[in-house]
């Protein structure tokens, strides 16, 4: 599993600097909306919606954060999160969160907090953008992120994106003239009648990352991870991930 293989990965980085015996305090909580997002004029991301929150932890003033569906706070030594079993949602985002904060306090990531305000839409232009440099016809994206599957259909045309989603309230309407597809079932097929497969980093959170990478690997389409989540993840893996407006 491969947070389990960051897990050890974030043993040996902590004793490697020392941090093994420093009593670090893991500060993890939820943020409201606006601590997460700020006030971007469009309303239709699904933090602001109430479907994911944005859990935030702080290891020696560094700050990393995950999206998730279980939000939780959590007080202790980065030795218990270390211990955590990786089996719930819940976990994996306390988890994830701790990785970018202790990687950002090393120097070993960058962006692991989400941008703010009017920042998330020219994120997603800056995304569509890079995606058009690499050559592919055809997108598929894995999570409805609405900034980034506007930006993808304006740049690219609706016949030529597609959209997976695990939100059952998304399933089947219509966004930007693509239909969302449903990420339990339709996922595979998707990735593939797609060029290249921009993945959402909360697949790390839901437990889905794993056999949707293996799948499109298996495919040979390219891959790119999205958002802040999977910072610490694609640094320690050497994954491709993009987030350009990110912050630290």
């Amino acid at each position: 599993m491969i947070l389990e293989q960051c897990r050890d990965k974030l043993r040996d980085l902590v004793v490697a600097h020392g941090m093994n015996d420093v009593a670090l305090q893991v500060l993890a909580k939820p943020l409201t909306p606006e601590e997460a997002i700020g006030t971007p004029k469009r309303r239709d991301f699904p933090i602001i919606e109430g479907k994911e929150r944005v859990i935030e932890a702080v290891v020696l003033d560094a700050r990393g954060q995950a999206f998730t569906d279980s939000p939780a706070e959590f007080t202790g030594k980065l030795r218990d999160v270390l211990d955590l079993p990786l089996t719930s949602n819940r976990n994996r985002a306390l988890f994830v969160a701790t990785l970018n904060a202790t990687m950002r306090s090393l120097n070993q990531v960058e962006g692991t907090v989400h941008c703010r305000d009017d920042d998330p839409e020219k994120c997603a232009a800056e995304i569509a953008e890079h995606v058009r440099k690499t050559g592919a016809r055809s997108v598929g994206l894995v999570g409805l992120n609405p900034a980034i599957a506007e930006a993808l259909v304006t740049e690219f045309g609706p016949a030529y994106i597609r959209i997976t989603d695990l939100n059952r309230d998304n399933i089947g309407a219509r966004k930007f003239g693509v239909e969302i597809l449903d990420g339990r079932t339709q996922a595979m097929d998707m990735i593939c009648s797609s060029d290249l497969v921009l993945i959402t980093g909360t697949t790390l959170i839901n437990g889905t990352f794993e056999g949707l990478w293996a799948f499109a690997e298996q495919e040979e389409k390219k891959i790119i991870v999205f958002g802040v989540t999977a910072a610490g993840v694609c640094r320690m893996m050497n994954l491709p991930r993009i987030c350009p407006c990110a912050k630290n």
